[in-house]
């Protein structure tokens, strides 16, 4: 692959690696958007404390460890030593993270305690709003952030799960070149490079490119990817962070299976298999970019102005022979419902074509930060303004029937592609969203602290048809709360009370009900959590949460209509949840990343008894991961790690009749950190399911409709990073 890189990148490459290593005392960072500057990425260390030093955004400034919140983080050398490279693999990490619709050579996306993030809202980097619709790279992010729960107070309106955070490495003293292959003839490559051109300024770039050979057949991709990052000390008071980064991509995509006549799971699935494959089907491009500027200003050691401007694109030429249901296949004719897989396994081939479907969000931000003290209470406010646009511009898609094909074929028949033609663009969604936030956080005494907050929201959004037809035009003005109670009998533990309200767009009716199209009311949710922080050593946190949210439920309601189903909002879901983890490390030489969630998702007061008190679709009831290193006493350069990871069984039906057998899968690891040359070289072969378990990872929908994607393979990983 000859990823296409512009000349400036060229002429900063030399300088970058040649600039002295004169780095000044790391500037003071903006919680909001980037950690406390960390220490140059060791090559042979893998030695991560738990970076819950790093300051949060979420109620207001403050270390995960001071935070009333579930939150995860998870650091550059776990990145690193899990070879994550995709936001599915990512979600292995953590417990409460699952799949949800994340199909091979598309972008993907997660749930968070069993809630899937909104696109538009639920993923961030450096605190702004980035568009979902586009594979994340990681080569440029130092960690990641998975706050959990309801985060109305920072992020707006957003599904209650929680939201993502990636936050971008800082320039550092780094020349590092990783280099990795696979069993299945994948080849990747990525260098890192950052420098402190001067006292004052400096830089880092990431360049990474992939040739991916995918499971699945046909599914065979490439990717591109550059990033770079500056910061420039503009004063001793003053500090301007800039992120830029742009990908490009190219895969074919590969559908999901359906329940077969609606009653059962596929069986003897090949997993290889690409359903509905046509050799002129051609791959889905992505192309996404993302910028961001953000100011601090101290003007003095107790108030703290900050500006964040924040640009994401992602542009789509969505290209595929999809499989989906089966209203032209006869096997469906005799009462099986046509939005799933016919009795027989065989499926409908659409031609679907939307180039150009273009996703963009731009978000502003001015925050006020300051602490003062009245009556011998002390107050840490903050108070801000922001703004957030997201638009969705897409042309009039072809979606044609073009044959039908069957699980059990080889290979399906080849059909002529659709005669149709892509019609006019539209600009499909148009949102403004204009907020006021204030957060205080009162100590109360020296264990004691209440945090007050509200943030009132102005929501402005029309949606139009493909037709550019209206079919929404929504306004709304709603004030979020969120308030909580901390105490701190020491520096080792918190324990925290908590309520918040958050606010999440309504669902779109899919097209097989009578009200195809329709957009449903914004749904209004309530949440409460209780948890305990301990830090058990100096190097290991112990968590534990307790929660419950509470939702309107939207869903296809059977009835008498002529589709047999119409989408409504009536009665609630209430996530009722237990989260329980430990993290850092154990000793010298182990280090310890586990997991538990156990999730109660149920639907009441629906008007539709067979639904009522059933687990959710794609929430199991139990998730749990577990991840050690070790390195061995004899062998020093030597680190062992292993990984664990199960998940109940998985409901794929509202009525509770089915669901995906429960699944336990193993990864198993080995690092060698030696040098050669003057250079540290880190080797590190892994294999990711060790036993080649066959497994339904996700049982999610996508626009009302339900999918189901097999795990990966057994699949052995080589990589080998060089400090340069």
């Amino acid at each position: 692959m000859s990823p296409k890189f512009s000349p400036l990148l060229l002429a900063l490459l030399p300088l970058l690696a040649n600039a002295q290593s004169t780095r000044p005392p790391a500037p003071t960072t903006d919680g909001n958007e980037q950690p406390t500057q960390l220490p140059a990425v060791k090559v042979t260390a893998h030695d991560e404390a738990t970076p819950r030093q790093e300051r949060i955004a979420a109620w207001g400034i403050a270390t995960p460890h001071d935070t009333p919140a579930a939150i995860s983080v998870i650091g550059r050398d776990r990145i690193e030593a899990r070879q994550i490279r995709t936001l599915s693999e990512l979600a292995r990490e953590d417990a409460t993270l699952g799949d949800n619709y994340a199909p091979v050579g598309y972008y993907q996306n997660i749930a968070i305690r069993g809630y899937a993030l909104d696109l538009g809202t639920g993923y961030r980097i450096n605190n702004l709003a980035m568009t979902g619709e586009q594979p994340i790279a990681l080569e440029d992010k130092q960690q990641v952030e998975v706050l959990k729960g309801l985060a109305g107070l920072s992020a707006g309106v957003m599904e209650p799960g929680g939201v993502v955070n990636f936050v971008s490495k800082r320039p550092e003293d780094v020349r590092t070149l990783t280099l990795g292959v696979d069993s299945r003839g994948s080849s990747y490559a990525a260098l890192d490079l950052g420098a402190w051109i001067t006292p004052r300024f400096g830089l880092r770039t990431n360049i990474a490119g992939e040739r991916m050979h995918a499971f699945v057949e046909h599914a065979d991709g490439r990717r591109a990817f550059f990033a770079v990052a500056a910061d420039w000390k503009i004063s001793d008071a003053t500090t301007l962070e800039l992120d830029l980064n742009h990908l490009d991509s190219a895969q074919r995509s590969a559908s999901g299976y359906m329940l077969i006549g609606g009653t059962q799971f596929p069986q003897h699935v090949d997993r290889h298999a690409m359903l509905g494959y046509q050799p002129w089907q051609k791959p889905v491009a992505i192309r996404a970019n993302n910028a961001s500027a953000r100011l601090r200003h101290a003007f003095n050691d107790d108030w703290t102005l900050r500006l964040a401007l924040g640009r994401s694109r992602s542009v789509i030429d969505d290209n595929v022979a999809f499989a989906y249901g089966c209203w032209y296949v006869t096997a469906c004719s005799n009462g099986s419902p046509p939005n799933y897989f016919a009795p027989d396994g065989s499926y409908d081939i659409y031609d679907y074509r939307n180039p150009g479907d273009t996703r963009t969000s731009d978000d502003a931000r001015i925050t006020l930060e300051g602490h003062f003290t009245t009556g011998g209470i002390g107050h840490a406010l903050t108070l801000g303004v922001s703004a957030f646009h997201r638009g969705i511009n897409r042309h009039w898609h072809v979606n044609d029937y073009i044959g039908t094909g069957n699980i059990n074929d080889p290979l399906p028949p080849v059909f002529n592609p659709s005669p149709k033609q892509i019609g006019p663009r539209v600009q499909r969604l148009n949102s403004w969203q204009r907020s006021l936030f204030a957060m205080d956080r009162v100590s109360l005494d020296e264990h004691w602290q209440l945090l007050i907050g509200v943030r009132h929201i102005d929501l402005s959004e029309q949606a139009r048809s493909k037709k550019n037809i209206l079919e929404r035009d929504t306004h709304l003005h709603t004030t979020l709360p969120q308030v909580a109670l901390l105490w701190q009998p020491n520096d080792a533990l918190t324990t925290y009370a908590s309520y918040s309200e958050g606010l999440s767009l309504g669902q779109q009716a899919p097209s097989w009900t009578s009200n195809d199209g329709d957009s449903l009311a914004p749904r209004l949710s309530r949440q409460v959590e209780a948890g305990i922080k301990y830090r058990w050593t100096p190097r290991l946190d112990v968590d534990a949460a307790l929660f419950r949210i509470r939702q309107p439920y939207q869903y296809a309601q059977p009835d008498g209509s002529w589709a047999g189903f119409t989408f409504v909002q009536r009665g609630e879901e209430v996530h009722t949840g237990l989260e329980l983890s430990a993290n850092g490390r154990m000793g010298d030489a182990t280090s310890l990343h586990a997991s538990l969630a156990l999730t109660q998702a149920h639907a009441t007061g629906t008007g539709t008894p067979a639904y009522d008190g059933h687990q959710v679709v794609n929430v199991p009831r139990l998730r749990a991961s577990l991840q050690i290193d070790h390195r061995l006493a004899g062998l020093p350069r030597i680190t062992v790690f292993g990984g664990w990871r199960y998940a109940a069984a998985n409901p794929a039906t509202p009525d509770g009749a089915l669901s995906a057998p429960a699944y336990s899968v193993f990864d198993l690891g080995l690092r060698h950190d030696g040098s050669l040359d003057g250079h540290e070289v880190s080797t590190q072969v892994g294999i990711d399911n060790l036993f080649n378990r066959f497994y339904w990872r996700d049982t999610g929908s996508s626009q009302g409709d339900n999918y189901l994607f097999p795990g990966a393979p057994r699949l052995l990983r080589l990589t080998v990073r060089v400090s340069l």
